[in-house]
């Protein structure tokens, strides 16, 4: 008998964030009634595994042999699943209620929009953009991606002034909604990227195969930031500046 394809899959990357999963997993379970729970774990070291099995049953585990990032992490953990929908989310990030109806229902209005994200706002000044995804995520003709809400460093009070459901050109990895038919079309994530500005690329790719990227801020969540590497981290850095190259060569016109 063959198995039905799932509507949503709500799929978080584990590794060694048993601390994360403890706080926000218990958000994720309430709010998200209508779709299937994953956690993909990137061969953790701590008991984090062991403390989804034990404590939330309903959570369906997937083991990566290696970790290999968030691309590679993602691209394995996703090829096991069916599912009309992926929707890639960190561990450390408190979900709303209503958070996947309000983008599902945009994405299910229009085939031509690939992938979408939710408003993110700071856990710690819960008033504020996050610096990762804000409202939605652009890039200057020098390659420096900036978001509704926060241009380099400098983070705006949310006063509802981005609270529009847009086109934009690059939607966060930290909460990523995206078709899984394009999702696969444009071959995933780009695995060399390790971490940092994959999505930036993923979105790049689909929206030069003709697809369409948004910011829903219907959708709110509340993002921790720097769960796995730090904001002073010298490997983020050197991913950061590393990352934007390749992404710039890869997807410009020549």
């Amino acid at each position: 008998m063959e198995t039905q394809k799932i509507k949503i899959a709500v799929v978080v990357l584990n590794w060694n964030g048993k601390a994360w999963l403890e706080k926000f997993l218990p958000y994720l379970l309430k709010y998200s009634l209508e779709a299937s729970v994953f956690v993909a774990d990137n061969d953790s070291t701590d008991d984090s595994v062991d403390f989804v099995k034990n404590n939330f049953p309903s959570v369906k585990i997937i083991i990566n042999a290696i970790n290999g990032g968030y691309a590679k992490g993602y691209n394995n953990a996703l090829k096991e699943i069916d599912a009309e929908y992926f929707v890639l989310i960190n561990s450390d990030i408190e979900v709303t209620e209503g958070w996947l109806s309000s983008i599902i229902n945009l994405m299910d209005s229009d085939k031509k929009i690939a992938a979408c994200q939710p408003k993110l706002l700071d856990y710690k000044k819960r008033n504020f953009f996050e610096y990762a995804g804000a409202s939605g995520g652009f890039i200057d003709k020098l390659g420096y991606p900036f978001c509704r809400g926060r241009i380099f460093d400098d983070i705006e009070k949310d006063k509802g002034q981005y609270n529009d459901a847009i086109e934009v050109f690059w939607a966060t990895g930290a909460c990523l909604f995206v078709r899984a038919s394009n999702f696969n079309e444009i071959g995933g994530l780009d695995e060399s990227f390790f971490a940092h500005q994959e999505e930036i690329d993923l979105c790049w790719r689909l929206k030069n195969s003709g697809y369409k990227i948004m910011v829903q801020p219907n959708s709110v969540v509340y993002h921790v930031g720097g769960g796995t590497l730090n904001t002073g981290s010298p490997l983020k850095t050197h991913l950061n500046f590393r990352n934007n190259l390749f992404m710039l060569f890869k997807n410009l016109p020549t």
